[in-house]
């Protein structure tokens, strides 16, 4: 009896502050959007604004995809904006230089990252030279390679069928029915995930709970398409990001691979007597973040319409913050995909209503910089006080 009433409490604070830390995230969106939206007289809640914000996270939230796996598994890579920018070049000079058909180039380019991604992959898991130095290296590498193969050039103009991969938008009809059925998906995942406890004999959560939080989802699913059909319909790189990010979910939670990432991060000794292969896993990590690096790449050529040495600075930095904000550890073992894309929404509207209120650019590169350190600080503070309660 005694030890039965000591564990419900600490599933009961295990649960709230899992609770907290996603709430607080939400939260601290919500309030972003606001304070922007009154600071801009509206403007940055406007169905045009939003279309263009939701687009311009598309790159950096595709990476912060990856990154979380790769950080999870107790590892890091600085060379995904070069990356990104390497494959976007091999998308447009072959397109541009060598006339190659769009399926085909994008193809390439995500090849390539794959490709780039095992090279690096195989240094950090075989080699065992640091991720930091093998993608520090990489960074300077691919962004060399991009100049080369270049000339330093701008290579532009792409064909339409490229373009449209970024610049294009959902029929309204086409729109609302993706949403409905996302809406169904959920109460049907709740629902399965519910019985399935029951079945176990694990602990269910009161109904009142699980599908009031799912009805306040789908007013704010409903409330997102409607305001973006009022401007031309849903971004298809949107429907690019909420597709990997579905997959990545799956990959992560339902997937024995994903579940021997989370080993390998949280204790590495511990997941190598278990018969984890420590060294195929951490390879496979660092192929799917080079394969998603190209398809960022592919996006952001899209968008621009153009390759240039430039695309992708500094896009590394941006997806790892996006993962911290969203609560992946840096000391790996912990994190989740959608906390990766929305840190990466709150960045990207960081951006969007700084530049809106017309502040110079270098103050977004401070708060976004403030932010990091404070969410690090924040991930940091909660691990000790576990500990401490522990």
């Amino acid at each position: 009896m005694t030890q039965s009433s000591t564990e419900k409490p600490a599933e009961k604070k295990l649960s709230f502050k899992f609770n907290a830390q996603s709430y607080a995230l939400i939260i601290a969106l919500m309030m972003i959007v606001l304070i922007f939206g009154i600071l801009t007289g509206g403007e940055f809640l406007s169905s045009r604004n939003l279309s263009n914000l939701f687009a311009q996270m598309t790159v950096i939230a595709v990476l912060a995809i990856g990154m979380t796996l790769v950080i999870v598994a107790g590892h890091i890579d600085l060379s995904v904006g070069s990356l990104a920018g390497l494959t976007g070049g091999i998308a447009a000079i072959l397109q541009v230089w060598f006339g190659w058909d769009t399926v085909w180039v994008v193809l390439a380019a995500i090849s390539a990252g794959a490709l780039l991604g095992l090279w690096q992959g195989w240094w950090v898991a075989y080699r065992a030279v640091p991720a930091f130095i093998v993608t520090l290296g990489g960074m300077l590498i691919f962004r060399g390679i991009l100049i080369g193969i270049s000339n330093g050039q701008t290579v532009a103009p792409l064909n339409e069928g490229f373009k449209i991969i970024s610049n294009s938008y959902l029929p309204y009809s086409v729109g609302y029915l993706l949403a409905l059925v996302g809406v169904v998906l959920l109460f049907f995942s709740a629902w399965r995930n519910q019985h399935k406890r029951q079945q176990l004999g694990l602990i269910i959560e009161k109904p009142i709970k699980i599908y009031g939080t799912l009805i306040v989802y789908t007013i704010l699913i409903l409330l997102l398409t409607y305001m973006l059909n009022r401007y031309n319909g849903i971004p298809v790189p949107l429907l690019i990001v909420i597709f990997f990010g579905g997959l990545f979910i799956f990959i992560s939670n339902k997937t024995s691979f994903g579940r021997y990432i989370y080993a390998i991060g949280g204790n590495e000794e511990a997941a190598a007597l278990s018969g984890i292969n420590i060294k195929r896993n951490t390879l496979s990590v660092f192929v799917l973040m080079g394969a998603l690096a190209g398809v960022a790449g592919v996006i952001l050529t899209s968008r621009l319409n153009a390759a240039s040495v430039s695309a992708g600075e500094m896009y590394e930095l941006d997806a790892i913050a996006a993962c911290v904000i969203g609560g992946t550890s840096l000391m790996g073992g912990r994190g989740n995909i959608v906390g990766a894309i929305i840190g990466a929404l709150i960045m990207a509207s960081i951006d969007n209503g700084m530049s809106m209120m017309n502040i110079e650019t270098f103050w977004q590169s401070i708060v976004k910089g403030l932010i990091l350190i404070v969410a690090v600080w924040i991930d940091i503070s909660s691990k000790k006080q576990s500990s401490v309660s522990s």
